[in-house]
């Protein structure tokens, strides 16, 4: 089968697979052990935080390990409401988060803070006047992802940032689908706290990192833990994070290269559709505003869950939006931020390509498309 699903997960990269078994059976001490084998863990475990920062362009001080994005977000958002500049209960978001950030909000708002969700403009992206109009002076933290993982879009995250330090707003980032596919050193000194996910740039599942800055006087989120200063409970998953620490060098270092065979796939691909371009949609924007490995469309007049069926039936794995929102009913957000409702947000679908996949896999599920579209 062809994998064309790699915004949801990536295989293990095999290089951070050895770094896992060698790091399991050699370095198996608890970084917290005041032995000599929990101290050679602590001191893998803080290379590992120095060669994070070192990519994100932050101060290792401020980098705390975890088990991937979902939690990052949780504990980051948590982080920054507890160090808040001024005092305030509104927070601004869009309506494009993912479900971890969706549903968090909803738990803050039975503790009285009042939330306001952005929409995009028709390329997928908020809109910085309405961005603005949104401020109040009781706002303390924005929270605004860097890539969406639906349709592929990039926030103007530097642009938000100046705007929340203006205003003593603290700024929340998920940098889920962007690390290791765009620098981090663009970004990483607008915004107050990130979130990324190893398995999403071909690490292990159930590793990631948030990122809070450290001139930030935060209060733990969990009283009287010791692990990651504080800031999370259990003991750390040291050959996880070695083999996040492996998989992250080698995306930062192919990232260039991954660009740019992104954009001569998403360009093969498009181009490969002409024949129906008047019955398709491609949602989102362009240039530095999109990220090329995310192809977020629509055929007309068919259901997107058709689509996945079909494209399973041969041999093509897709998805029909962020694999965290599956199973529920209601539309991708990315099709509700977009306010695009009704049978067309059903018609849906997501592509998304790594670095296993070819121009000829793109050429054949393009003409799969076509075939779809023709025999409705």
């Amino acid at each position: 089968m062809k994998y064309l699903d790699y915004a949801a997960t990536s295989p293990l990269d095999e290089e951070a697979a050895k770094t896992y078994v060698k790091i399991a059976t050699e370095y198996f001490g608890n970084a917290n052990s005041l032995h000599d084998i929990g101290e050679d863990a602590r001191i893998l475990l803080e290379n590992c935080r120095l060669e994070f920062s070192q990519m994100l362009g932050v101060t290792s001080e401020g980098i705390y390990f975890t088990s991937g994005g979902s939690e990052s977000n949780f504990l980051a958002i948590e982080a920054l409401l507890s160090a808040a500049l001024k005092p305030g209960k509104h927070i601004i978001t869009s309506l494009a988060e993912h479900s971890s950030i969706q549903n968090h909000l909803e738990r803050l708002k039975t503790e009285g803070y009042l939330v306001t969700s952005l929409p995009f403009n028709e390329k997928g992206l908020i809109d910085l006047d309405v961005f603005k109009e949104a401020l109040r002076e009781d706002t303390v933290l924005a929270i605004i992802q860097h890539g969406n993982s639906e349709i592929g879009t990039v926030q103007p995250i530097r642009e938000i940032g100046e705007l929340c330090q203006s205003e003593h707003i603290l700024l929340h980032s998920d940098c889920v689908q962007t690390f290791g596919k765009l620098d981090m050193k663009q970004i990483s000194q607008y915004i107050d706290s990130l979130s990324i996910s190893g398995h999403k740039f071909y690490g292990p599942k159930g590793t990631g990192l948030a990122y809070v800055r450290p001139q930030l006087n935060i209060k733990p989120f969990f009283q009287n833990t010791t692990h990651e200063k504080g800031f999370r409970p259990g003991t750390v998953n040291i050959p996880g994070i070695a083999a996040m620490t492996v998989a992250a060098k080698k995306a930062v270092d192919l990232m260039d290269q991954f660009q740019l065979n992104g954009h001569l796939l998403r360009a093969s691909f498009l181009e490969a559709l002409q024949t129906i371009k008047d019955h398709i949609t491609i949602y989102g924007s362009e240039g530095h505003q999109q990220l090329p490995h995310i192809i977020g469309m629509s055929l007309d007049g068919i259901e997107g869950q058709w689509v996945l069926l079909e494209a399973n039936r041969y041999g093509f794995a897709i998805s029909t939006g962020s694999a965290c929102h599956t199973g529920l009913l209601t539309p991708a957000q990315a099709m509700i931020a977009l306010d695009i409702t009704g049978k067309k947000a059903k018609e849906y679908f997501r592509i998304s390509f790594g670095r296993h996949t070819s121009k000829a896999d793109m050429q054949s599920f393009a003409e799969l498309l076509i075939n779809i579209l023709f025999e409705k």
